[in-house]
């Protein structure tokens, strides 16, 4: 994966820093696996506005994703690397020896052709999923559950990864993509590997019609507002506005907003970088 600067022909294309998708083999999705995707516009079910600079965007289908894992000890066949227009990772199409086809996220460096597996016996080698309890340590993984059986819910999005750092009793120690040191159950699956698409933090859009296709609206700056829209508003001239907090007033930098009791305290070793 990798990126490509864009001759400045347009004023669109002057700072713009594309993919260059040169990793995807396959340009329409198994209609199989996908879904209708319902855009909301921000409104909720009465038609008011609930979240702010949502609406417009390119007509997507959701693509469905298989987290879990679950079809233990049945070898599957890379078929594709496709682009999901709903994550920053891309997709993997796999398919088993049964017939049966599932998309996965893919891994870097995971090609066609490929045969991957899951299930507690398997080689911890790329794009296999297995429990923790059966991982090397040291290992890079994504997609890891946090609850056994639920599906992953850790690094999946695009160029992140987790360590694992070792096994006591039955909780294995993770170093999360946040830099946090976590146990998580010896039972839970992960994927060995990291995210695909990793120069995705490198792109640069280019212009605000670009966000238009993605369904993000313009965002109005909290001191460009009046005292009565926003805590940050109002004031004479170019004013800074005061400490940065939310239009509701709560602090924006700095504050802590865990729950001081929260259950999973209990297995937090280490907090992330700050």
């Amino acid at each position: 994966m990798a990126v490509k600067k864009l001759r400045p022909v347009t004023p669109g294309t002057r700072f713009r820093i594309a993919p260059t998708f040169s990793e995807i083999t396959k340009s329409t999705p198994e209609k199989s696996l996908t879904v209708p995707l319902k855009k909301t516009g921000g409104r909720n079910n009465t038609g008011k506005m609930t979240m702010r600079y949502i609406g417009g965007g390119h007509k997507r289908k959701y693509r469905l994703i298989d987290f879990k894992r679950d079809k233990h000890n049945v070898p599957a066949i890379v078929e594709a690397i496709e682009y999901d227009p709903n994550r920053t990772a891309r997709i993997a199409l796999l398919k088993y020896e049964d017939g049966e086809k599932r998309y996965i996220i893919a891994p870097e460096g995971i090609k066609v052709g490929q045969t991957v597996m899951s299930g507690a016996n398997v080689a911890p080698e790329l794009g296999n999923a297995l429990p923790l309890a059966s991982i090397p340590v040291g290992t890079i993984v994504h997609n890891i559950e946090l609850k056994p059986g639920a599906g992953g819910n850790i690094a999946r999005s695009a160029g992140s990864y987790a360590q694992l750092l070792g096994r006591d009793g039955k909780y294995a120690s993770l170093r999360m993509p946040s830099g946090e040191t976590r146990l998580v159950l010896t039972t839970c699956f992960a994927t060995v590997g990291t995210v695909s698409n990793s120069d995705h933090m490198n792109e640069s859009v280019g212009k605000a019609g670009r966000n238009r296709w993605k369904g993000i609206r313009p965002r109005t700056r909290g001191v460009a507002m009046n005292p009565v829209d926003h805590p940050m508003g109002g004031g004479e001239g170019r004013a800074s506005g005061g400490h940065p907090r939310s239009r509701k007033g709560l602090y924006a930098k700095g504050k802590k907003t865990r729950t001081p009791k929260k259950y999973s305290n209990r297995f937090i070793i280490s907090r992330r970088k700050k």
